[in-house]
């Protein structure tokens, strides 16, 4: 059998930085996110009695797979399966540039996986899995808005779907740098939480920051939802930035993409800026918003990438 997976990226509006068990990855604090239609990632899986070893291609080309084989042991272990896989992925978003690759291709890889060995979780259940491999791919197993609990063990810790909103959400994608990015997200978050003194106070204010944005997405309040998503960005890169070594992945077109979108704000455009993991800016708005501010960052020209709330993970061919 070979099954082939696609799942969206997600952005997060309410950060997840920082984990309290490395090998679960359980997250110090819940968060909320907006999946996003333009930027996906295919997987396709195939369980094989006669390979040696798993084997696994990104874009085409050959990578050795430590992460994928580990995660693909969980999946045999689930499901009493024994054999390798053969393992291709193509990303349709730039990897490890702060654009939440790892979200779609672990989420990809967690149903296509699981399918593939004959599993058929609920969502829930995907969730976990798929946390397993990258912590934000638990929010991309859902289509739109998803809330990632923080939980205490590995069976509470868990995405799960928000209502949809009546709000046309956009969210217009500035990128700075599509390049590799000089520290990882997982090498870095792992330094912050070791070493921030502003660590504890983000974790504190972004747990209530949670609950706050599930209450503006219900009251469809974009001003406070906006508020929230730029702060909790803020927050967190704060705390980066007061680690040791102090660090930032802020650069001089990130700050004047941050400049603009507070100029554009006082103007009355719904615009908000969050950052996550890389110098690329994403920037929150409305649909009717949208040509105001590329016009405003049109020196960007086609670095300017918009989506809209995109749909939950799915298989697109089992055979």
């Amino acid at each position: 059998m070979t099954t082939t997976a696609r799942a969206h990226t997600n952005i997060a509006l309410i950060k997840y930085w920082g984990k309290r068990d490395a090998k679960l990855i359980l997250p110090y604090t819940s968060s909320v996110s907006l999946t996003l239609d333009d930027f996906y990632t295919d997987t396709t899986v195939s369980f094989n009695p006669e390979l040696g070893s798993d084997q696994f291609t990104l874009n085409g080309t050959a990578q050795a797979a430590p992460k994928v084989t580990a995660f693909l042991d969980l999946v045999r272990a689930q499901s009493g399966r024994r054999e390798f896989a053969q393992v291709a992925s193509v990303n349709h978003v730039p990897t490890a540039a702060g654009l939440a690759s790892s979200a779609s291709a672990f989420a990809a890889l967690a149903l296509a996986a699981s399918r593939d060995a004959g599993l058929r979780l609920a969502p829930a259940a995907l969730s976990r899995l798929a946390r397993r491999g990258s912590g934000s791919a638990a929010r991309s197993i859902y289509g739109g808005l998803a809330i990632w609990h923080r939980g205490e063990d590995d069976l509470t810790s868990f995405a799960e779907p928000l209502p949809k909103t009546t709000l046309p959400l956009r969210m217009i994608v500035v990128m700075v740098d599509a390049g590799q990015k000089p520290v990882s997200s997982r090498q870095l978050m792992a330094n912050t939480v070791a070493t921030s003194p502003y660590y504890p106070a983000f974790v504190k204010s972004n747990e209530q920051a949670a609950a706050a944005m599930v209450a503006a997405l219900a009251a469809a309040d974009f001003t406070r939802i906006g508020e929230l998503t730029e702060q909790s960005s803020a927050r967190m890169h704060a705390a980066i930035l007061a680690g040791s070594p102090a660090f930032t992945y802020f650069q001089p077109d990130t700050m004047a993409v941050w400049h603009t979108v507070q100029a554009l704000r006082q103007q009355g455009v719904p615009a908000y800026a969050t950052m996550d993991a890389g110098p690329n800016v994403k920037i929150l708005t409305l649909a009717p918003a949208v040509p105001t501010i590329q016009k405003a960052l049109s020196a960007f020209g086609g670095r300017l990438l918009v989506a809209a709330p995109g749909p939950a993970a799915q298989v697109l061919e089992a055979k």
